[in-house]
């Protein structure tokens, strides 16, 4: 079968497709903005670094650099542990999560060959995610040293509280996901018409009878309407063709 032929079958059920369509957007942008739970992202930025010693004058060695790089992932798994996050239940009782929520919701990232640990967190509520990581944050400050015997930590930034201004949620986008919903429900749409076409086994035109038959087509008689047959004065008039003559019959109805 050609693709016109397939197009064909396509804009044969337009309207079937086009409902499809706007029943599937429509239900996606209703579900998206007023069935969703916002949630909220707050992000925290910190730098983990030991001291120079004296005998550097100052300034970190390059072995004490790749040293701190390959203990980012320490870092990583520290910062979720249960020495880090239970203490922040215990400093910080406000907070609505608990340490394994924490443990499950934190997520600490970095960039290759770069120092700083990147906090995310999120919650139904801005107030309560941009709360969580900064306490996060400072207990890390404050317990790593103990740890880890690094003595060189700096909060490069924290979520922002308190600002008045309106964040908006990470997870709602209504407008890619009515844009979502069109792809899909086309596709699956279309999908649908081409399968119910050929699980439709009746001869639908002269074309397909005469691939079914396997012999030319002589004549083909199209579909004519009662109203059709009827004269000017209303009466049903059937044509009967006998030995090349035509004859006549009015019914009166």
């Amino acid at each position: 079968m050609e693709i016109k032929q397939y197009l064909r079958i396509v804009l044969k059920k337009w309207w079937l497709i086009l409902i499809l369509v706007l029943l599937a957007c429509t239900a996606s942008g209703i579900k998206s903005y007023y069935y969703t739970t916002p949630i909220y992202e707050a992000n925290a930025k910190l730098i983990v670094n030991q001291s120079a010693n004296e005998n550097q004058q100052g300034f970190p060695s390059v072995g004490l650099l790749q040293t701190n790089l390959m203990l980012m992932d320490s870092y990583k798994e520290i910062i979720v542990s249960s020495a880090i996050l239970d203490k922040v239940i215990q400093l910080h009782p406000n907070l609505k999560d608990s340490s394994y929520q924490m443990a499950r919701t934190l997520s600490v990232s970095s960039s290759d060959n770069s120092q700083v640990l990147n906090l995310t967190y999120w919650s139904t509520s801005y107030e309560a995610a941009a709360e969580t990581v900064n306490a996060i944050s400072q207990v890390f400050k404050a317990q790593i040293p103990s740890i880890m015997n690094v003595d060189n930590i700096t909060i490069l930034n924290e979520a922002k509280t308190g600002d008045g201004l309106a964040h908006d949620p990470v997870n709602i986008n209504v407008l890619m996901s009515v844009l979502m919903a069109f792809v899909l429900s086309l596709m699956a749409a279309i999908a649908l018409v081409l399968v119910l076409h050929f699980l439709d086994d009746t001869v639908k035109n002269e074309e397909e009878l005469k691939e079914l038959l396997g012999i030319p087509l002589l004549a083909a008689m199209g579909k004519i309407k009662k109203d059709d047959l009827r004269n000017s004065r209303g009466e049903l008039v059937l044509i009967r063709n006998e030995a090349g003559e035509n004859s006549y019959v009015t019914l009166k109805q």
